[in-house]
């Protein structure tokens, strides 16, 4: 089942974190993570986004890694989640967390896949959709940790 947001993307990115997670990302930002489109860190990620404005976002929690994604996808970025929680917060990096949506997954490490298409509505209007996002969430091992 999908969630499916529309978040606004300051900054140019979509943060994903575990609900009690205090890192902060600014801390992890390198010229190779901006030109890969993903910044990491062990309970944190930020897709990058190729705008600030208005992006329609669809998570997929999984229990297992889908397939390849289409030939006709977007950029595609991968990265790995401590998630202790149980719950992931889905947001813009400016959103107010106590209100950010969470997503409930099973705690341990999982596997993020971020797809990124563009959209032909953002024709200039500061409120339609600039971008979609897919965002694939599935549990992996990592260090021994489900």
């Amino acid at each position: 089942m999908a969630t499916d947001l529309t978040l606004r993307a300051d900054y140019y990115q979509i943060q994903l974190l575990d609900e009690r997670s205090v890192t902060d990302l600014g801390d992890f930002w390198t010229e190779e993570a901006a030109a890969e489109g993903i910044v990491t860190a062990d309970d944190a990620l930020a897709i990058i986004t190729s705008t600030n404005l208005r992006v329609g976002v669809s998570v997929d929690v999984l229990q297992r890694e889908p397939s390849a994604p289409d030939a006709n996808a977007g950029h595609v970025v991968e990265g790995n989640l401590r998630v202790p929680s149980g719950r992931v917060v889905v947001m813009g990096c400016t959103d107010y967390l106590p209100d950010a949506t969470r997503v409930d997954v099973s705690p341990g490490w999982h596997r993020v896949r971020a797809v990124r298409f563009g959209t032909d509505e953002a024709a200039g209007e500061e409120s339609a959709i600039h971008e979609r996002l897919r965002l694939s969430i599935w549990p992996v091992e990592r260090n021994g940790e489900n």
